[in-house]
């Protein structure tokens, strides 16, 4: 079986990734970080090695000890992590910070691709093997967003593609066409979270990819994580790019939508 290499951040993502590689007869050799990355993972893989983020020079060679040429970034490294005393005591991601010119997602991972391929390395997309995990256009749940709901997508939409191509964030919260909240380094579910302090109940969620997205990492992705803590913020709405959003445990999500009278539409 041919072997593949995985950078694996945290939640559910990198394992999603590692059945399905599994399933097109791929060894999976997974460099976890600790701290983010779920120990579930350890079950699913071949072979996994644990690292700390101080620790990101010995990816290379373990990848070159184990003989591997591809590999996938899949899952998110905390945020805060970058602002942590275990950055600012490792001289090679300090050295890695200091040289590029600022520190969005796209600059940050794209020093890390670069590494990566002048290593020697081909950094596949980070949606290899997921395709079918892509929604195609059109509502996903048995509800149909309000006619108030579709205006506040179409509102967010637009807005939520202009601050993802300024590398921002790619989430906007939206209720009655007023922007409620803005994502940056805190992620989507934090988002949720503050929009339910800012305006308790019935927003809705727009989240879309860059203009122009490097699908080798930072892919926008949803899942039953995010329809939990939509409920918990009494959310009504979510709306995802078609065709460029990974959601993850799809049938779980949309039964719990359902229920919970939620409306997910992919545009």
């Amino acid at each position: 079986m041919e072997k593949i290499g995985l950078i694996a951040g945290n939640r559910r993502f990198p394992i999603v990734f590692s059945q399905a590689a599994k399933a097109k007869n791929y060894d999976v050799v997974a460099v976890a970080i600790r701290g983010d990355t779920s120990p579930k993972l350890s079950k699913i893989v071949e072979k996994i090695y644990w690292i700390k983020i101080s620790e990101f020079s010995k990816l290379f060679e373990i990848f070159k000890k184990e003989g591997i040429r591809k590999v996938v970034m899949a899952g998110q490294i905390s945020p805060w992590r970058l602002f942590s005393k275990e950055v600012e005591r490792s001289p090679e991601i300090k050295n890695l910070l200091t040289n590029i010119k600022d520190k969005r997602a796209d600059s940050i991972f794209g020093a890390i691709a670069q590494r990566l391929e002048s290593g020697g390395f081909e950094l596949l997309g980070s949606t290899t093997f997921l395709e079918d995990l892509l929604p195609a256009k059109g509502v996903l749940t048995d509800r149909q967003p309000s006619p108030a709901e579709w205006e506040d997508v179409h509102f967010g939409l637009s807005l939520a593609k202009e601050i993802a191509d300024l590398d921002i964030g790619q989430t906007v919260a939206v209720k009655d066409k007023a922007i409620v909240a803005v994502e940056a380094l805190e992620g989507t579910d934090n988002l949720i979270r503050r929009s339910a302090r800012i305006c308790r109940s019935g927003f809705t969620v727009v989240k879309v990819s860059k203009p122009n997205q490097d699908i080798r990492f930072d892919i926008p992705v949803v899942g039953l994580n995010t329809l939990k803590n939509l409920i918990r913020a009494k959310g009504s709405c979510l709306a995802i790019e078609a065709g460029h959003t990974l959601f993850l445990d799809r049938a779980k999500s949309i039964a719990l939508a359902d229920k919970r009278g939620i409306s997910i539409v992919a545009v």
